[in-house]
């Protein structure tokens, strides 16, 4: 069943590289539908191509921020990413836990049940927080012994965070940060208050882990 797992990703990982997707592309889907309906394809779409396509999620993020604007993007994106949490804690999980338990050796075994213990605090940082990739840490909570109602809860009220950060920075720079590498530079050049709280934001993050790990 793990061996499973891994041929599913690998086979994704293959298609993903053969699949063109932009921005424009995305919007252009979406124009003429009202918010409801441009809302609920806008996740659908989140969710089946982001399964597919690796490293598509920043496409959705920059067309969700300059359709919907920030507000809105960010909650159709944290329905999209609940959505992906369940379906890929659960592929792991049924695919992959068993594997893990039975051949974990000694050594690790003790890891295995320190993370299934990990507190909501620390799941809560993580969603959070630009730490981890959501995809990844979706499939480790499958994984391990994590309870899902626990990572559940922390998936729902620690994803907004980060996703309203990153989606007012990219709605702040539209689609310049496309054709301008040095656009998000002149973006948080122009806004220093933005740039002085995202500073403390990551300053913030980076004692908060520091002082976790110190307690672990």
């Amino acid at each position: 069943m793990f061996l499973l797992l891994i041929l599913v990703f690998v086979l994704l990982w293959q298609a993903g590289k053969s699949f063109k997707l932009d921005a424009e592309a995305v919007q252009k889907s979406l124009k003429g539908f009202p918010l409801a309906y441009s809302g609920t394809l806008y996740v659908a779409l989140y969710v089946v191509v982001t399964f597919f396509v690796f490293f598509s999620k920043d496409v959705f993020w920059l067309s969700g921020a300059l359709f919907f604007g920030p507000g809105w993007s960010t909650l159709f994106i944290c329905i999209a990413e609940t959505c992906n949490a369940f379906i890929l804690f659960y592929l792991a999980r049924t695919l992959g836990r068993a594997y893990v338990e039975k051949k974990l050796s000694r050594k690790y075994e003790d890891l295995d049940q320190r993370l299934g213990k990990i507190s909501f605090l620390w799941l809560f940082i993580f969603r959070a927080t630009p730490l981890i990739p959501y995809r990844f840490m979706d499939l480790a909570a499958g994984l391990t012994g994590i309870r899902f109602k626990k990572y559940l809860a922390a998936v729902i009220l620690g994803s907004p965070l980060k996703m309203y950060w990153i989606q007012y920075i990219l709605y702040g720079v539209g689609s310049n940060i496309l054709r301008n590498p040095y656009a998000l530079v002149e973006y948080f050049a122009k806004n220093s208050f933005l740039m002085l709280v995202s500073f403390v934001y990551v300053i913030l993050v980076i004692l908060v882990v520091y002082k976790l790990r110190a307690r672990v």
